[in-house]
């Protein structure tokens, strides 16, 4: 609960958030809608995350946080995955999906 005083003595009580999310938890729209669109390039062609993982040089757990949208992927994994998955990093980036 927070409680709000003013200067002339009345006070507000406000409901306050038991837990607080930080900036960090908080997924950007981009990191999503990159990571649907990894998502279904990667089950269109009938891949594990594993498989992509193991074709795009990276760990297989990096697949799946890019897919929930909880990485900021660089420019260089963006190359790898596009590569990957056989499209160039522009198609990979394209968001018509």
């Amino acid at each position: 609960m927070l409680i709000l005083v003013c200067r002339t003595k009345v006070s507000i009580q406000v409901p306050w958030p038991k837990y607080s999310v930080s900036h960090a938890q908080v997924k950007s729209a981009i990191l999503v809608k990159f990571g649907q669109r990894v998502r279904h390039e990667r089950t269109t062609r009938k891949l594990s995350q594993e498989q992509l993982a193991e074709l795009a040089g990276v760990h297989r757990t990096y697949i799946g946080m890019i897919e929930r949208g909880e990485k900021n992927i660089t420019l260089q994994n963006i190359e790898k995955l596009a590569k990957a998955l056989d499209l160039t990093p522009e198609e990979l980036l394209r968001s018509d999906v």
